[in-house]
């Protein structure tokens, strides 16, 4: 089994950052919510307490066993985490005087102390936290102050417990990543040694054990992570993984004849099912974004129920899911009201009778990438944007016809043909082309036009959990413009999202 760090989330909006940094130092983690704790194995080498939105003052503040966890691991306490510890322990944590957000120095650092271990003299931290921990017990050890916090981070004295006032996990502290591996390392004992290669050996033997000679089935899209389980999954049962690829009329210009092409080099069994009537017909006169997610999954489910009907014996259906989406799925905060209906976590209906395989649903889409590169997998297909799985029906802010599928294909043909022409596809996480539910008035040669609106939209990102827009080249937008314009028949204007996530999202619906 595999040594593992575990992150109790108090509702942080960093803490999956944390989670990203300790995996980037090849070490394995887990973000639990406070209310929902893990079995705390053998494998766990040391604890997290993440920040939170609340204030430790409040009543309802979240609230844990601190005492109980104490006894048996190494624990780091981050802004409020080490502000609850400090608190419980006797201190006194009451509101900052000062403003506490953004960047700050740390002008006192006890570098003998193995979590300040290489840290640089005034080394930048980011804080951001609306209370201080005014005072400590006589047993707390300060080991760095700023200016303005005194206690900018802790030791219990004769423990292994830590607390800072500031965020390591974030870029802006610049020795935040060498704090993380102070402690991991040095004070939980963390091996390092979870690696792409590691990963992909345990979830072999793993998937081998569970499946044995069962039957699995799996939806495959042509994207990243249904690619990857899919060659995990091969690796471990062989012929008795059964892909079906399914057209449901929504997809990209083509991509139904490529994706089938480039699975054929990869030796999965693959199965294409033509399905486009079928879904337009059940999305006839449908606008609301979560009614057409509906009656999609609906119909997917449906024939893709069909299709495993087709294997005799199937016991297992095989999901591309990934991290974040299990993450969102028993967040502080219960199940996410944000979670749209096409998220692979739940959602299976009873009448399949099928139990869930989830190779990848420990990793970040970047992380799956690399487990992908490791697996010899395409390129092609590990560097292809991500695509919702609803398809353009969520690209089409209107009820779906199949004139308007044919004018976003051929728009967004044109877009995404230009963005690898000019090198810029593989500079931008996702791009697509948007059908606005509104005409404007042109002009064409000597006639008035009234015709349809493309908004572009092109975001950076490592993991679609925060996103920026792509500031492409204004040359680049222009060429895409006048091509979309000249030789998309119904289209008479162009323009390009420039909002980032938060607070707008990826897609428009």
């Amino acid at each position: 089994m595999q040594e593992k760090i575990i992150i109790l989330d108090f509702g942080s909006q960093y803490t999956q950052l944390i989670a990203r940094r300790i995996r980037e130092l090849n070490v394995f983690c887990e973000i639990h919510p406070f209310h929902h704790l893990p079995d705390f194995d053998q494998y766990v080498k040391g604890i997290i307490f993440s920040g939170s939105p609340f204030s430790v003052r409040q009543i309802d503040a979240p609230q844990i066993d601190f005492a109980m966890l104490q006894e048996r691991f190494p624990i780091l306490g981050i802004c409020y985490g080490a502000q609850y510890i400090a608190q419980k322990s006797g201190g006194e944590v009451r509101p900052s005087s000062t403003r506490e957000y953004g960047r700050a120095n740390l002008d006192f650092i006890a570098n003998a102390n193995p979590l300040m271990k290489n840290i640089s003299a005034n080394s930048q931290v980011w804080m951001s936290h609306g209370d201080t921990i005014a005072g400590v017990p006589e047993n707390f050890q300060t080991i760095a102050s700023t200016e303005s916090v005194k206690i900018a981070a802790y030791q219990i004295e004769n423990t292994q417990v830590y607390g800072i006032q500031f965020h390591p996990e974030v870029t802006h502290s610049t020795d935040g990543k060498q704090l993380l591996e102070n402690f991991l390392v040095d004070i939980c004992g963390c091996s390092q040694d979870w690696t792409a290669d590691a990963f992909i050996e345990t979830t072999i033997e793993t998937l081998k054990a569970t499946l044995q000679n069962d039957k699995v089935i799996l939806g495959l899209s042509g994207g990243v992570d249904s690619s990857v389980a899919a060659v995990l999954l091969h690796r471990s049962i062989g012929k008795n993984l059964h892909c079906v690829f399914v057209d449901n009329g929504l997809l990209r210009k083509d991509e139904y004849e490529q994706v089938l092409e480039s699975y054929k080099h990869m030796g999965l069994n693959v199965r294409g099912v033509n399905a486009k009537q079928r879904f337009l017909t059940q999305l006839a006169g449908i606008k609301d974004p979560e009614l057409k997610r509906k009656a999609i999954g609906r119909v997917f489910i449906e024939v893709f129920d069909d299709a495993a009907h087709e294997v005799q014996d199937v016991k297992w259906l095989g999901q591309g899911t990934i991290y974040p989406d299990v993450i969102e799925s028993v967040s502080v905060n219960g199940p996410s009201a944000t979670i749209k209906s096409h998220h692979n976590v739940g959602g299976l209906p009873d009448f399949m009778k099928l139990k869930v395989v989830e190779p990848l649903n420990t990793l970040f889409k970047d992380e799956v990438r690399r487990v992908g590169k490791a697996l010899g997998i395409d390129p092609v297909i590990l560097g292809r944007h991500p695509f919702p799985g609803p398809g353009l029906a969520i690209r089409i802010l209107d009820d779906i016809t199949p004139e308007k599928v044919a004018i976003l294909q051929e728009a967004d043909a044109i877009y995404i043909q230009n963005l690898k022409s000019s090198g810029w596809y593989d500079k931008v996480w996702q791009a697509g082309a948007i059908f606005l539910p509104v005409q404007s008035v042109g002009v064409m040669g000597d006639e008035r036009t009234y015709e349809q609106v493309i908004c572009l939209r092109a975001v950076g990102s490592v993991d679609g959990m925060t996103a920026d827009w792509s500031h492409l080249p204004y040359e680049l937008l222009a060429k895409i413009s006048n091509e979309i314009i000249n030789k998309v028949k119904g289209i008479n204007r162009v323009v390009y999202d420039i909002s980032s996530k938060p607070p707008a999202t990826i897609e428009w619906e």
